[in-house]
């Protein structure tokens, strides 16, 4: 579906940004990748890449203008175009609601995931705008029904406010045939959720009772999860790249303003 087509994919690690990755080159693919960590991005490429011509990397904060605008750079002097951007990069370690929230980590949520994802988009317009393509938003299911599961205000409202920004964007940047999407993912099987899993979150022995339900032994958490949807299992960080792969391909091209959740029919609308 992407045979030929240079990707930037920002936010690479070891679940879905990796995928997302992986996708891109078994589609015929360039994937030009950004991460803050260098042992991310190089373990990646080895794995999906190992003589190198079907990616390029460079590290890459998406706080920063200047790391943004040369990762999009990098797409354009590597393999000379840029066609699609996937915002994978986010910080997601923030938990609570309202009553204990420390509103300067709310910033820093923010900052990276509405703002960063902004600046990186923002970035990869002119060279998107030379023949059109592709804006793919990752979001999160949380941002259109509350996560009873794990309590995280400031990430869903931050991917809440990175939603409704996709609308507008869908308009402005429509005329240069440039689609944005965002893809809404539940539950991924992967390595952060495969670690709530196993380890689930820090509940001290003593506050292990009911009032914690998430201090569960790693059976029944994962159970109790995989009884949430309509499928028989939790979707994985591959199933989310799979939805991505296609809004980015040209396979996608009358599909804009759009949102597409992948939760295994967790949460339906």
């Amino acid at each position: 579906m992407l045979e030929g087509k240079v990707v930037v994919v920002s936010g690479v690690g070891a679940g879905l940004g990796h995928q997302v990755a992986a996708a891109v080159v078994r589609d015929g693919g360039y994937a030009v990748l950004g991460a803050r960590t260098e042992a991310n991005l190089t373990k990646t490429v080895a794995a999906i890449d190992p003589d190198g011509t079907r990616t390029a990397w460079r590290t890459t904060d998406i706080t920063r203008d200047e790391d943004c605008a040369a990762l999009a750079e990098l797409a354009v002097d590597r393999y000379g175009a840029l066609d699609a951007v996937v915002n994978v990069a986010a910080l997601d370690t923030h938990v609570g609601g309202l009553q204990d929230a420390d509103f300067e980590s709310w910033h820093q949520v923010v900052d990276v995931n509405l703002m960063g994802t902004m600046r990186m988009t923002r970035a990869c317009l002119p060279a998107l705008r030379t023949r059109g393509g592709s804006v793919v938003l990752i979001g999160t299911q949380a941002a259109v029904a509350a996560n009873t599961q794990v309590p995280g205000m400031a990430y869903a409202a931050s991917k809440g406010a990175l939603l409704s920004a996709m609308y507008s964007l869908a308009w402005e940047l429509g005329p240069d045939r440039i689609r944005v999407n965002t893809v809404l993912p539940g539950w991924m099987w992967g390595p952060t959720v495969e670690a709530y899993v196993h380890e689930g979150p820090e509940v001290s022995p003593g506050e292990r009772s009911a009032a914690h339900p998430d201090s569960a032994p790693e059976p029944e958490r994962l159970t109790r999860l995989a009884d949430r949807m309509a499928l028989p299992e939790l979707a994985t960080d591959a199933d989310v790249a799979e939805a991505v792969v296609f809004l980015a391909s040209d396979r996608a091209r009358a599909i804009t303003g759009q949102s597409l959740l992948v939760n295994a029919g967790e949460w339906m609308r």
